[in-house]
Formats: structure tokens, sequence, C-alpha cells
């Protein structure tokens, strides 16, 4: 997968892709953009190219979970570099709010590009030995694309920035893309992380490929690199299993042990889920989980190891 190369849509013969019709993009311009990135949010600006993309947050001044994001390159005809953001849809606003607000003199714009591109998934398709966060560019009928391996975690297939109006030809991929994350213990922005309050490498950012630990000085360093150093983790984000079957409960209903509580659901699909759990109390022998009244089954810290 090599820096200026087209390659034909779709991307793989056996890739079905579809659309996340929940996810937004805000696009980044200007001689002083990477700058203006790299000193506020977790992984490091420089390495992004058209041929490679990260995934970052961007935080508090005191390291709690405000944003994450996907970040790639796109370079024109002329020269002229668009650096796009793939963020929540929803939250996309509040984020280009934040962003806004450090920008003082920085010769940078920073607009809402959803018109003209919209995000999907090809959950299956075909990566080979390609590197997380691999990128490159799909000519299609609707104009050029960009594709690449989901830099958290590459069971999670491609993900794909569409002309819009190629995208909303596809069929939804809401539910698959949900199963397949879940299923591989990949927490989703602010479905998983509780904005302002959760701590990033208590939810395992730190194995996603989210935070860069030697780029220097960003939004909320501090907390963060002393967490991780120090080893300061006590809860974490873990999947779990509804024992029975059922239908796990909504996000946020308590954790039980007894009459003890342990922690909090995150996301769920089904039997499937992520809940935060504080670590001593699931390392106890014979724990018995429940939540909203069904037996859970704890599956491991995510995510999940990679394949």
């Amino acid at each position: 997968m090599t820096e200026g190369v087209a390659f034909s849509w779709p991307p793989a013969p056996q890739a079905a892709a579809g659309r996340l019709a929940d996810r937004g993009v805000l696009a980044l311009t200007g001689p002083d953009a990477r700058v203006f990135l790299q000193g506020l949010i977790t992984n490091d600006v420089r390495r992004v190219s058209p041929s490679q993309a990260i995934y970052a947050l961007l935080l508090t001044a005191q390291g709690k979970f405000l944003h994450e994001l996907f970040l790639t390159a796109q370079v024109d005809a002329g020269g002229d570099e668009t650096l796009l953001i793939e963020t929540e849809a929803a939250r996309a606003p509040d984020l280009l709010r934040r962003l806004s607000m450090y920008k003082l003199r920085s010769k940078v714009a920073l607009t809402d590009g959803s018109a003209r591109w919209a995000v999907g998934v090809a959950l299956d398709g075909a990566v080979g030995d390609a590197a997380p966060g691999a990128a490159w560019t799909i000519a299609t009928p609707e104009g050029p694309a960009i594709a690449y391996v989901d830099p958290r975690h590459a069971g999670l297939g491609l993900r794909l920035l569409l002309p819009r109006p190629l995208a909303e030809s596809l069929p939804d991929a809401a539910d698959a893309y949900a199963r397949r994350r879940l299923e591989l213990g990949v927490p989703d922005g602010s479905r998983d992380l509780v904005p302002e309050k959760s701590i990033p490498l208590e939810n395992g950012m730190d194995s996603l490929s989210a935070v860069a630990f030697d780029k220097g000085c960003y939004m909320g360093q501090e907390l963060t690199a002393r967490t991780h150093y120090r080893a300061l983790i006590r809860k974490r984000l873990m999947r779990v299993t509804a024992i029975d079957g059922q239908a796990l409960p909504p996000a946020g209903t308590p954790v039980v042990w007894g009459d003890r509580d342990v922690g909090e659901m995150r996301s769920s699909l089904g039997a499937q889920g992520l809940a935060v759990l504080r670590i001593e109390d699931v390392e106890k022998p014979d724990v018995a989980l429940s939540s909203g009244g069904v037996p859970l089954a704890v599956n491991g810290p995510v995510p999940a190891p990679r394949p």
C-alpha cells in the first residue's frame, strides 16, 4: 500500500462496505495545521500522511476524555494538504468549537467537512500484512476516497472516508460494526467513555494506539503520563457477556457483586458488552457479578489480543 497509488472500488473483492451514519468529518487546513493539532491531541501528528492514519484523543487539562478522533491526510493536485478528522457526528460541533477556542493566531482553518465526506467500514477488507493505520487512496465513481487499516485493532478491518453520495448508496453497517468491536473489546467514543470524567488508560487507550508517550506536550499529558508510568490503574474497561444469553442492560447500569457496586455497564449489543470494573474485585476468586439482574461473565480487559 504505497502513498500515491490509487486502488479501485471496492477496496477488496470480499469486502462488503457499509456506512456509519453516526460519524462526522471535520477538515483542517493551513500552514500551521499540524503544529496546532500536535499541541492538543494525544497522538503524534507527525506520523500522519496520505499513507498513514492515526487514532487519538482530545482531553481536558486534567487528562479526562473529551473526544476521540481518527486523523488522515489528503494532498490535492496543487500540493495543498487537508487534515481530515473523523469523530462522532452528534458531538462534532462541540469538537469544532473546542478546537476553535485554541486557534488564536494560528494560520489554520477549521470547517465541517460532512457535506463532502462520509464514513464507512469494510470489516472484512483484505489488509494482508499492512500495519495498523496504513492508508491509501481509492478511486471511486464519485471521486477519490481514503481507506486505512483501523489503527486500533486489525480485526476491525478498513475504515473508509468516502464521497457522501457513494456512502449514502451503501447499506447501514451500525449493528455489524458494533458486534465486531464488542467481540474485540474496542470502546466507541462517548458510548463507553464519559466526557470530562473517564481516564483514557482505564479504558485501554494505551493498547489501542491512541497515546504517544514520546511526542512531547499536549492537553492533559501530565495526568496521562503519570498514570502510565506509575501504574495507577484501579479500574479497567472489560469485555463482559451475559451468562444466560440475555440482552445486557443499558450503559450506566451498576455492576454488582452481592450488595456491593463494583463497576458500571457501558455499551452493549445483545449478550455482549463492555463494563468498567474495579480490578481488585474482578480478580478475587469466585466473584459472581451481575448487572440489572443479568449474571455476567468477564472475558478480560480491552482490547482483545490483536489477531
